[in-house]
């Protein structure tokens, strides 16, 4: 079977409800379910004009911030801040509330965790409430936290589910400087009254707009109401819809408004579909994984038993792969993706839980092989490769 190959420009069509979704690995049994097939925005090139490329103006040392924390960015090789940095830093450290529009892999965790380190470093007694939708992304926060804020006696305590709650109470009675978690187990620590949000001064809601597609609305307002008036506001999303702008309302005060926003598809990555009947698809990507170039795949698929189903039939094959899900517990799930991470593993089989946020360096493919249940999901999917400015593939299979 031929592929064909097909570079990226598209605008951004409407989702086409069931249309082609085939059968999805692990689950379905002939309901319809929604799915975005991406032929549309593969095959019928819209044209694009180009933004106006930005010019950064600042360097880190050109910031306002401690020496200390500079070394820290030296030590992981930042030098020049990408756009969303050098924007967004000096309005955090101005202490004006900020909405940032920011497409992933744009540098934006760096460009908050910064500035607030900064203001902990000047002032201890100040605290730093973050929240994001999913445990990965809260934990690759703290991963960046713990670089940034290296031999500043500044703490923190992630608060997500899957790992030991009493732990985490323990570690919340020592007053964190930065608390770092999901929704649901921050509400968790809420509701047994080991964290109180009336103590944190600033707060950050991280992609909120996925926040709000898992269904964290309610958890999100409740927690809003529960923090001080008083307080600096930073909001990150990648969109903002009816609901993502009922937050904003609620949330920031006479913000300031950065948008890196160039576009919904890098240009680093080129998108490719593969027509396949759903009796093949295994065979078909067995065919994919044996070539060369295939060096660091990441796979996604809609169900947690059907990602798991097909991890374990590509380990039979002779593959090095892991699946990482909702089925698994958070211990499991860090193990491995950083298995992923350090090459140990070729192949991440995930569901949508890796979608969004993650950086893990030099995926070379994505594979779709079950389609997404919209757009966005389809963009943040296939944005886990071609980052840093490298190149990448994103292969979706179709029907």
């Amino acid at each position: 079977m031929s592929r064909q190959f097909y570079s990226r420009r598209g605008s951004r069509p409407q989702n086409r409800g069931s249309h082609g979704s085939g059968r999805s690995f692990g689950g379905g049994r002939g309901r319809r379910i929604k799915t975005f097939d991406p032929s549309q925005i593969v095959n019928f090139p819209a044209s694009v004009v180009e933004a106006e490329e930005y010019v950064i103006v600042n360097q880190f040392s050109d910031f306002s911030i401690s020496d200390s924390i500079k070394r820290n960015i030296l030590s992981k090789g930042y030098t020049t801040p990408t756009p969303i940095q050098d924007q967004t830093i000096p309005v955090i450290l101005s202490g004006r509330d900020l909405i940032g529009m920011a497409n992933t892999g744009t540098g934006k965790t760096a460009a908050f965790l910064i500035p607030l380190i900064e203001k902990v470093l000047k002032d201890r007694n100040q605290r730093v409430l973050i929240v994001t939708p999913t445990r990965e992304l809260a934990a690759q926060i703290r991963d960046e936290f713990n670089t940034f804020a290296s031999g500043l006696q500044i703490y923190s305590t992630l608060c997500i589910g899957g790992a030991n709650m009493w732990r985490q109470k323990e570690d919340l009675r020592r007053n964190p400087n930065f608390v770092i978690g999901t929704p649901g187990r921050l509400e968790d620590h809420i509701r047994t009254h080991s964290l109180n949000l009336s103590y944190f001064e600033s707060v950050v809601l991280d992609e909120a707009d996925h926040m709000v597609d898992v269904g964290f609305l309610a958890n999100i307002r409740r927690m809003i109401y529960m923090l001080p008036q008083k307080r600096q506001s930073l909001f990150f999303s990648a969109t903002v819809d009816a609901k993502v702008a009922e937050i904003l309302h609620s949330f920031v005060k006479d913000p300031v408004m950065v948008s890196v926003k160039t576009g919904d598809i890098t240009n680093n990555i080129k998108q490719e579909v593969l027509r396949v009947s759903p009796s093949m698809k295994t065979e078909e990507l067995h065919k994919l994984l044996i070539k060369e170039d295939f060096e660091k795949v990441l796979i996604f698929g809609r169900t947690k038993f059907g990602v798991q189903r097909l991890s374990d039939d590509l380990v039979d094959r002779g593959f090095k792969a892991d699946a990482i899900h909702g089925n698994k517990n958070q211990s499991q799930r860090a193990r491995t993706l950083d298995r992923f991470k350090r090459n140990e593993i070729q192949i991440l089989l995930a569901t949508d839980v890796a979608s969004r946020g993650l950086d893990i360096p030099n995926v070379s493919h994505v594979i779709n092989y079950d389609l997404p249940e919209s757009y966005e999901n389809y963009i943040h999917r296939i944005g886990r490769t071609g980052r840093a400015d490298k190149k990448g593939i994103a292969i979706t299979f179709v029907d």
